[in-house]
């Protein structure tokens, strides 16, 4: 990846740590929900993500408010999201500092 790219991949990854599951108080990308960002040479981002459980009650709002915080990063065109169930989210998937937040350490 292009320097440029992967600053704009890192700027990415920081927006999405603002955004935080209604139901836990930890941001999305330490519960382990982003699995990949990736920001093409047209500067189109493509993140693949899932969802604590398949009946998640944000489940069709949060892939939206994903898509408009990467997409409102300076210098990305676009972004979409894919939702994925494989692998399955679980708990080991959580950063430390997420495990430590909710008292699991």
């Amino acid at each position: 990846m292009k320097q440029e790219q992967k600053k704009i991949s890192d700027k990415i990854i920081s927006a999405l740590c603002e955004i935080y599951d209604p139901e836990i108080p930890v941001n999305i990308y330490a519960l382990g929900l982003i699995y990949d960002v990736q920001l093409n040479d047209l500067f189109e981002a493509e993140i693949t993500m899932t969802l604590t459980s398949p009946n998640c009650p944000v489940a069709e709002s949060l892939p939206l408010e994903v898509e408009q915080k990467a997409a409102s990063v300076d210098g990305v065109k676009s972004a979409k999201v894919e939702i994925v169930f494989d692998p399955p989210w679980g708990k080991e998937m959580m950063s430390e500092e997420a495990k430590l937040e909710l008292g699991m350490l």
